[in-house]
């Protein structure tokens, strides 16, 4: 097992002005055992950088070392890596068998008796002993991935590199497999770096997140500081679904004003707007009102354009009444509650359950209250930073 460091990692691509910049400047402590996850939309960077770990890659600038030993100039075999694909990448002329054990016969002295009792205690923890003799094309996708992450397991590698494992997979197998893999690396305890551009596997699988955009490093933490405590505009958009509602606005004597509705800062917002006047305030749509009643602080009219139902919850698309033009926000309700499109309703923004941005820069500059921080397990660094005014 293995930590993982990235010092100041630039990946271009390309010469000159003509330069692609993949990853810009990455730097990055990764501890032993951890499970990371990538997340980013496409073109973040995300799988760049673990091609840069796995040696797939050569980084322009920058270190990469895997425990102690600087990594830049060896090759991916010798990095001890295991790295799982989307796409499985099994030999279709093979059996399950033959598939596990390639990689042990063409890089270990092993004997074929401990080869083959390596690859049988791999497919009996992930299921498929009773497929060794088949080859893949007999196999299921939910099968076939379960033999590319035997295939890695086998190897007892010092840091597993999986790249979207999961997204040709259907859902309810995307589900099932999710799970696998994180009791599989909590019984393994093998570092762990996992891409993907799904916010559910992200939040649900990582002990911490990567945020990546336009190969920036956005931030790092576990999946609630990232949920709850976002860093800049960017986080509080692409984490969680659906996204955050956003209203920019100006802040005149303390009062943001919003095309469609005003909004009354507390003396906390306040203190952490200062002197900025460009201001967008976010807010998740769990924690909106809907409700007949006008009254109530910060409360505005709004008519229903869409109602999706989703079961136990049903999302809300609405519009403020007053509003120059027609987008909509979203708002979270009771999947039982009856709500018509075309209905005339109120909003309600609770003060301590928003965020706000500096429009210029997105940085976060005021985060909302949490009931049991403590409870969320979010650290010292994510709550005071960037400008929580706690």
């Amino acid at each position: 097992m293995a930590s993982i460091t990235l010092d100041d990692v630039t990946k271009r691509f390309g010469e000159g002005g003509e330069a692609v910049v993949a990853v810009d400047d990455v730097s990055l402590d990764i501890e032993d055992g951890e499970f990371i996850v990538f997340v980013g939309p496409s073109g973040s960077g995300k799988s760049t950088l673990m091609r840069i770990v796995a040696g797939l890659e050569t980084q322009s600038e920058g270190d990469v070392f895997i425990g102690d030993t600087l990594v830049n100039q060896l090759g991916p075999r010798a990095r001890d890596i295991a790295m799982v694909f989307q796409n499985y990448a099994l030999y279709p002329n093979m059996t399950v068998e033959e598939n596990m054990s390639f990689g042990l016969k063409m890089s270990t002295d092993l004997s074929d008796d401990e080869i083959e009792r390596q690859v049988t205690d791999a497919a009996e923890m992930m299921g498929i002993g009773n497929l060794l003799d088949n080859t893949p094309g007999e196999l299921s996708g939910g099968q076939q991935q379960r033999v590319a992450l035997g295939r890695a397991i086998v190897r007892d590698p010092n840091v597993f590199l999986m790249d979207e494992p999961l997204s040709n997979l259907d859902a309810k197998l995307r589900t099932t497999m999710r799970t696998e893999i994180n009791r599989l690396q909590n019984d393994l305890g093998v570092t762990t770096l996992y891409v993907t551009h799904d916010q559910t596997e992200a939040m649900t699988m990582g002990d911490r997140l990567v945020v990546l955009n336009y190969g920036e490093l956005q931030q790092v933490g576990t999946p609630l500081e990232c949920f709850y405590r976002p860093a800049n505009r960017f986080v509080a958009g692409f984490i969680g679904s659906p996204s955050m509602n956003f209203f920019e606005g100006e802040v005149d004597d303390g009062t943001l004003s919003v095309d469609g509705f005003d909004y009354d800062l507390s003396e906390r917002m306040r203190s952490n707007v200062g002197d900025r006047t460009e201001v967008t305030l976010g807010g998740r749509p769990e924690d909106f009102d809907l409700s007949d009643d006008p009254s109530g602080e910060n409360s505005f009219e709004v008519a229903v354009d869409v109602v999706e139902p989703m079961g136990s919850i049903s999302y809300v698309y609405v519009r403020p009444v007053d509003r120059s033009h027609d987008d909509t926000f979203v708002v979270e309700i009771d999947g039982q509650r009856p709500v018509s499109e075309g209905q005339r309703m109120y909003t309600h923004i609770p003060s301590q359950d928003v965020h706000l941005f500096d429009r210029r820069t997105g940085k976060t500059i005021h985060q909302r209250r949490l009931d049991n921080e403590e409870g969320l397990s979010l650290s010292a660094e994510t709550q005071a930073a960037p400008s929580s005014g706690d």
